[in-house]
């Protein structure tokens, strides 16, 4: 009997885990779930994806880029520019050369950046000023605007066209408001707050002047008519995107993806600093002031001018100091020959003539060795010495 029982068990087992999978298999429902990720990778890194995709769906040749380099290779024709990045770096170089290439023939679509100033007569907006519109906050406007607060809808902008009996609608901000004080524009949209954009000629091309570009950003391109204004506005023309985008710096990427290795590398330059900045062995003790003697700074002087200077300084100089006193004893002494001075320095000093020539015979170039520099100074002292 006891034998038969683990077999039992087993089989008892088996048929228990058969019936709760199957009660669970009649009890559990599938249902379908969306797990949102968030956007990609290459929407955050491009906030106008959608609207090149929208664009190009519409059959227009898209791109963007980072900066206005590539504006020399732009044919204007049939093209549109938009700068819908920061343009606070902008030259008037640059600015000379969008307005050029717009001349020629190209559609310029750019954002208002900055608030006009009355009373310094510009903004910070070079190329706003240059095409001569101002821009300012709704709020302070004093005249109402055609489009009342009254009117349906009046947070959004409202673009008429010919022919339609609706307008289409844009949401701009309404914070801002554009003017056009030398009523040069032939096209605009208002909001019951402002004025936020407006088109104008110039040359053969045409310029559009919008209060901002975030109605064409990922998360609000697909709301009321954005997407569709942003195809008028560039319809059949080649379509280039200028903004920047921002890419994360090295030190960005390191702490994100290795922070324990920069803690270790910060461990390693501190101990490398304690390292190098310790003291090793005693401090050497001054020397004292008694040792410092005349004869020593003396010695070092010599020392010091016969390493930078050789032999020949110390001994010219002892020469010079011999003839300068034998000139005073005795006048005349330049004019004599050789062997006359060497007789009336004999005479002076009292040495022997032999002597006096060994003292003040030039010496040879070559290097004396040092028993016989020694020498020739002892020679040299003891006839200055002597006179």
């Amino acid at each position: 009997m006891k034998r038969r029982t683990g077999p039992n068990v087993g089989a008892l087992t088996a048929v228990l885990l058969g019936m709760l999978m199957t009660w669970l298999y009649l009890k559990a429902t599938p249902y379908p779930a969306e797990i949102d990720h968030g956007p990609a990778p290459e929407a955050l890194a491009n906030p106008y994806l959608a609207a090149e995709h929208f664009l190009r769906k519409q059959g227009l040749s898209v791109s963007h880029a980072n900066s206005l380099d590539i504006l020399p290779g732009l044919e204007p024709n049939h093209h549109s520019l938009l700068l819908l990045g920061d343009r606070y770096n902008m030259t008037p170089r640059q600015i000379d050369q969008v307005l050029n290439w717009t001349r020629a023939g190209g559609r310029l679509l750019f954002v208002a950046q900055s608030l006009w100033d009355d009373r310094t007569g510009q903004s910070n907006d070079l190329l706003l000023d240059r095409v001569q519109l101002q821009q300012s906050l709704s709020k302070d406007l004093k005249d109402p605007l055609p489009d009342t607060p009254d009117a349906p809808y009046p947070e959004l902008t409202k673009l008429y066209l010919e022919n339609e009996d609706a307008p289409a609608y844009a949401g701009f901000d309404t914070a801002f408001h554009l003017e056009d004080p030398k009523n040069l524009v032939q096209a605009w949209a208002n909001s019951g707050k402002g004025t936020h954009m407006m088109q104008l000629n110039h040359g053969l091309g045409s310029i559009i002047v919008v209060t901002d570009a975030d109605l064409w950003k990922n998360p609000a391109i697909d709301q009321y008519d954005n997407a569709w204004l942003l195809w008028y506005l560039t319809v059949d023309t080649a379509v280039t995107l200028v903004f920047d985008t921002e890419h994360d710096g090295l030190l960005t990427l390191l702490l994100r993806h290795f922070p324990q290795a920069l803690v270790a590398l910060a461990a390693l330059i501190g101990l490398a600093c304690w390292h190098f900045g310790v003291r090793h062995g005693p401090l050497l003790a001054p020397r004292a002031r008694a040792r410092r003697q005349l004869q020593e700074h003396l010695r070092a002087s010599a020392d010091f001018m016969l390493r930078h200077n050789g032999q020949d300084s110390l001994l010219l100089a002892l020469r010079h100091d011999i003839l300068r006193r034998v000139r005073h004893r005795h006048p005349g002494y330049e004019q004599l020959d050789v062997a006359e001075q060497w007789l009336v320095l004999a005479r002076l000093s009292g040495q022997p003539t032999r002597v006096i020539g060994q003292a003040m015979s030039p010496r040879p170039k070559q290097r004396l060795s040092s028993a016989e520099f020694s020498r020739q100074v002892a020679r040299l002292q003891t006839l200055r010495n002597a006179l």
